[in-house]
């Protein structure tokens, strides 16, 4: 089936783009992986740069998905109570085996152009988040939701940096301790 092969390409580039670097894995690798040829390959994919953008919205919507569901399943219903939960979710994301920093972090760093398609990518991918953090906010009632959304956001790419550079375990730490102090500026006084 078409879309089962250039599912199982998206799988195959995502493996190796996210251990590797996206520059140092060559379309061969990947075809290998696979078990396709060129042909085939660009039945589905015009070039290795559709592929990179093909990854990343993959992986895009997987952890939409995903990192609401889990901010929502340790918030329980309390907007107030998700927002306390994103750093929770981020120490479970960097505390994992196979975690090697952002992938979409590591991309830009790597097609720091804003006008490339892997670049725009990451970009979408961190705004998207940003608004699921911006609309918690809201409902939260933060007298600010878009600055908190964005201190929160920076606080989070700060923890996923952090730890995928220097290894520390103490990184989660501090970045609750930043958030809190943003929640504290920007969110009602909590009822005792």
């Amino acid at each position: 089936m078409a879309t089962d092969t250039r599912q199982r390409l998206i799988e195959a580039a995502k493996s190796r783009f996210y251990r590797d670097g996206f520059r140092n894995v060559g379309i061969d690798a990947i075809l290998d992986d696979v078990g396709i040829s060129k042909t085939a390959f660009y039945k589905h994919f015009a070039s290795k740069d559709d592929l990179m953008v093909g990854v990343l919205d993959d992986v895009n919507g997987f952890l939409q998905q995903r990192f609401q569901r889990m901010v929502k399943d340790r918030g329980g219903p309390s907007a107030s109570s998700q927002l306390r939960a994103v750093l929770e979710v981020v120490k479970e994301i960097i505390e994992d085996q196979s975690f090697h920093g952002c992938i979409f972090v590591n991309v830009a760093m790597e097609f720091p152009s804003p006008h490339d398609p892997a670049h725009q990518a990451a970009v979408r991918h961190k705004k998207a988040i940003e608004e699921f953090v911006y609309e918690l906010a809201e409902r939260a009632g933060s007298t600010r939701p878009a600055d908190l959304a964005r201190e929160l956001c920076m606080i989070m790419e700060g923890a996923y940096v952090t730890r995928a550079v220097t290894r520390d375990a103490a990184t989660i730490e501090i970045a609750r301790r930043l958030a809190e102090s943003a929640f504290e500026r920007h969110l009602p006084a909590r009822r005792p």
